[in-house]
């Protein structure tokens, strides 16, 4: 008789340590991940210096490596708008930015004379952008590694992912 007077309060105590854990599991299936927003995610990553924790990246067609800080200096959020622009040297993507995002860069820009930003879309890294002075005015420049036809669709891609954050944004609010 004692010994099923002491089973007893172990059954209560596994059978509420179950409760408990039901009750946690369940609360997380109400926290599921976000769907994926529709288009291109583009963020840019400043090249590592020597004394830098790096992450190697490569670039498709021409091959160049470049270490690059781990961390986003620009990310899907910062920008608002991207076209195909026609530049001296030929078609590049002109990505533009939000006010917060120019002024950061502009400051980056300054600091960070010399190093590149190299462009990473849905994670592959497209193309890279030599700083060589201030950059004003909010719009970054990049010439990408991929044919001219299929500039046009990246920037379209780019705009789809931009306008569901636009949208988004003014949602919340």
């Amino acid at each position: 008789m004692s010994s099923s007077l002491r089973a007893a309060p172990l059954s209560l105590l596994a059978l509420a340590a179950v409760l408990v854990f039901a009750g946690l599991g369940s609360g997380c299936v109400l926290w599921t991940k976000p769907p994926p927003q529709p288009g291109a995610h583009a963020w840019f990553l400043l090249e590592a210096d020597a004394e830098q924790e790096g992450v190697p990246l490569v670039l498709p067609v021409s091959g160049v490596a470049i270490r690059v800080a781990p961390k986003p200096v620009i990310s899907e959020f910062d920008i608002v708008e991207a076209a195909v622009v026609e530049v001296d040297l030929g078609r590049c993507l002109g990505l533009r930015l939000t006010g917060e995002a120019a002024r950061d860069l502009y400051r980056m820009s300054v600091s960070q004379m010399g190093r590149r930003l190299v462009l990473l879309v849905n994670g592959q890294a497209l193309g890279a952008r030599v700083i060589d002075g201030a950059i004003e005015g909010g719009v970054l420049f990049v010439f990408v590694e991929v044919a001219d036809e299929e500039l046009h669709a990246l920037a379209r891609e780019i705009n789809t992912f931009a306008a569901a954050i636009s949208a988004a944004k003014a949602k919340a609010k």
